[in-house]
C-alpha cells in the first residue's frame, strides 16, 4: 500500500490543490429514447461492474476523442452528439489515483456488440442497476441526466467508498 493514502479517511487528509493522476480517462453514456447504453465491463479496473463504456487517454488525444474511440472499441458504435458532463476524481487508498471526465451522446450509428472488453446492456433511465455500479454512480449520474454540469472527488478502499463531494459548476466552465 502506498503509505501517502494508507492514512486517508477524508476528502480535507488530501491536498487536491497538488493532487496529480496517475491516469486520466474516460466515461461516455448513451441515451437514446429514455435508456442509456451501459456495460459489465469484462476486465480491468472494475471487472465484472455495470458502467459506461470509457477508459484511458492515448498520447496526442483530446478528452472527447478519447471518449468517443473507448466506445467504438469496447461497443463497435460510434456516439453522436457527443457533449461533456462532469469531472471526477478519484483516490484510492492502495495509491492509484485516476482523473475522469464524463461525457453524454444524444445517439449513436452503429450496432452495440459484445467484444473482449464489454458487453453492452440497455437500461430504462428510472431502472439502474446500482447495485452492481461503483458506489458513486448514484450521486452524480441523477445530475447527469438532470442537465447539470458537476464534479466530484471520491475516496475509495477498493470497491468501498470512504468519502466523496460532489458539486454542481456552471456551463460556461471548463470544457
Amino acid at each position: 500500500m502506498n503509505e501517502t493514502y494508507a492514512s486517508v479517511r477524508r476528502l480535507g487528509d488530501i491536498d487536491w490543490d497538488n493532487w496529480s493522476a496517475v491516469h486520466r480517462a474516460t466515461l461516455l453514456f448513451v441515451i437514446h429514447n429514455d435508456q442509456i447504453l451501459l456495460i459489465r465491463k469484462k476486465r480491468g479496473l472494475g471487472a465484472g461492474k455495470i458502467n459506461g463504456p470509457g477508459g484511458k487517454l492515448d498520447e496526442g488525444e483530446t478528452w472527447k476523442q478519447a471518449a468517443i474511440r473507448e466506445v467504438e472499441e469496447e461497443l463497435l458504435v460510434t456516439p453522436l452528439n457527443v457533449s461533456e458532463c462532469g469531472e471526477l476524481r478519484f483516490q484510492f487508498l492502495d495509491g492509484y489515483s485516476i482523473h475522469v471526465r464524463v461525457f453524454s451522446a444524444t445517439d449513436y450509428t452503429g450496432t452495440p456488440t459484445e467484444t473482449d472488453e464489454a458487453t453492452p446492456l440497455w437500461f430504462p433511465l428510472d431502472g439502474l442497476p446500482y447495485e452492481e455500479m461503483w458506489a458513486d454512480d448514484i450521486i452524480w449520474l441523477p445530475l447527469m441526466f438532470a442537465g447539470k454540469r458537476f464534479t466530484g472527488r471520491f475516496i475509495f478502499d477498493g470497491d468501498a467508498m470512504i468519502d466523496h463531494r460532489v458539486g454542481i459548476r456552471s456551463r460556461a466552465t471548463g470544457g
